[in-house]
């Protein structure tokens, strides 16, 4: 599995503009509705419930909120980027203005964590993040974001 098999090209949004956390995820749960076909009210109160047990602001910018859902088949994910970064709790304390969010279903088997975790390792190399930060189109996100390769983790 690849990001590439999760993000379809109408799921990727730049230049998004919210004031906080609540908002951010209100756009990714809007963006989800739309292009999955899923109920946006329990997609915006999955990644609510999700961040209310821990931000999933992973640091350097980024957060990957996530959510199990019934109105899904499969992992599916949502990529947006802020305008002006956002506090989102992250473990650096820095603005979050990457996100890439996860989508599950309810019944899902370890998939959902496989592929949380490789989005993990894609996000933590800063080429890619300033790559994603530049970009100019949502098309062009989506091609970097789907031929990414994972870092490798680097021995202790």
């Amino acid at each position: 599995m690849t990001l590439g098999d999760l993000l379809e090209p109408g799921a990727v949004t730049l230049r998004v503009s919210a004031a906080n956390k609540r908002q951010v995820l209100g756009v990714i749960a809007d963006v989800a509705a739309r292009v999955f076909g899923v109920d946006a009210d329990e997609a915006l109160e999955g990644l609510i419930e999700r961040e209310n047990a821990g931000s999933t602001g992973v640091g350097q910018g980024v957060a990957i909120p996530h959510a199990r859902l019934s109105d899904i088949d499969r992992v599916r994910a949502v990529f947006v980027r802020l305008e002006t970064p956002v506090a989102f709790g992250a473990v650096d304390d820095k603005p979050v203005d990457l996100l890439v969010a996860l989508f599950a279903p309810k019944e899902a088997d370890s998939s959902h964590l496989r592929a949380l975790a490789r989005v993990s390792r894609m996000m933590r190399q800063p080429e890619l993040r300033e790559q994603l930060r530049q970009a100019r189109s949502a098309d062009a996100v989506h091609v970097m974001l789907t031929h990414a390769q994972e870092s490798k983790p680097t021995a202790a």
